[in-house]
């Protein structure tokens, strides 16, 4: 597999898209957010879609350029219509708005509309916390998850995530699908030639399956808790499909029509509370308190939401990013349908 540095990622992943069509801004930032996906050892959400992406650019199921529309507004809340332009985009836009919102009335909520994939929740939590906010944001896309005891695709994976302020040296955020892991996992191992964990996916008849390739010949993924407890995720993602496929007139999951995300995104004013600073203060007491638990056998020891992420990204860093050779070849494979020799820009060597 080759290995390669985030800058370098960065500028393949921005030139493939200026290429296709995209603004310098939107290409700018939608690398940025691929690569730090990487980067944080979210591959499944990382430079892997540009692949994805750029064929969306040609179906046009991607509208390069779109700019954000506001359909109703109060005080604290808006609807918006991204008008199918680059989730990372108008997500970035919508949790800007939540933001400002909140700053005034204590908790700003956006939904969004008509939004291609936005990538990682946990990029736009994290505006939030730094702007010294609670980050909450939910999404539904196509359906890929089976009701619990059910064969066919209804949910989408339903990801959340929350983003808290802390003064400690990681971020202390949760992004989580509301499935057993994320469709982008099962592309990753299909990619790799892996087999799945047991208890990810069941293939179209409903059986267990280790195979990647058995999702992709109608099987579904299996809500979080699998077999024996996904009840409890598959309640979960129902509540994530309400939040942010209803409530923001996005559709929802299992209709044959549906593309894109829908988006429900918060952000809540901690100083309508508490001081900052007291607030951060107990955050951080609590993240202590929790990692000094005595640990169980089999464990090294406790991680906090962000830790691990945090960590995976300081080593990246230093080592570089390794892409599979079949991912590697289809970048190279677009890039070149464009006019495009990436060697000038990674000297392969």
């Amino acid at each position: 597999m080759p290995v390669f540095t985030a800058e370098q990622l960065r500028e393949i992943g921005t030139k493939i898209f200026l290429a296709a069509g995209a603004s310098r801004e939107e290409a700018e930032w939608v690398s940025n957010l691929l690569v730090k996906a990487n980067l944080v050892g979210h591959d499944s959400h990382g430079i892997i879609r540009v692949i994805q992406y750029v064929k969306a650019i040609q179906r046009g199921d991607i509208n390069t350029n779109a700019k954000l529309e506001i359909v109703k507004e109060t005080p604290s809340s808006a609807l918006v219509d991204g008008n199918w332009g680059f989730g990372q985009v108008i997500a970035k836009k919508a949790m800007e708005i939540a933001v400002n919102k909140g700053r005034k009335s204590t908790v700003g909520t956006v939904c969004a509309c008509n939004v291609y994939h936005v990538g990682r929740l946990a990029d736009y939590t994290m505006m939030a916390a730094e702007n010294d906010m609670i980050g909450v944001a939910m999404a539904n896309s196509l359906r890929s998850v089976a009701a619990y005891g059910g064969v066919e695709r209804l949910l989408s994976t339903g990801p959340l995530s929350y983003a808290f302020p802390c003064g400690g040296e990681f971020p202390f955020v949760l992004d989580i699908a509301t499935s057993v892991v994320a469709e982008g996992k099962v592309r990753v191992a299909l990619h790799k030639g892996e087999k799945l964990p047991e208890g990810c996916i069941i293939d179209k008849n409903g059986n267990t399956s280790t195979n990647p390739a058995d999702y992709y010949d109608g099987g579904a993924l299996l809500p979080l808790g699998g077999d024996s407890f996904g009840h409890k995720g598959f309640g979960i993602g129902l509540a994530v499909e309400v939040l942010s496929g209803i409530l923001s007139m996005s559709g929802q999951s299992y209709l044959p029509n549906k593309k894109g995300n829908g988006l429900f995104f918060q952000a809540i004013n901690i100083e309508s509370f508490l001081p900052i600073d007291e607030f951060k203060r107990q955050v951080d007491t609590l993240v202590e308190r929790t990692k000094s638990c005595k640990v169980r056998p089999g464990f090294s020891e406790i991680l906090i939401p962000g830790e691990i992420e945090w960590r995976t990204e300081r080593e990246r860093l230093s080592k570089g990013i390794y892409l599979p050779d079949r991912t590697w070849e289809e970048i190279q494979a677009i890039a070149s349908s464009y006019g495009l020799n990436l060697n000038t820009i990674i000297n392969m060597g």
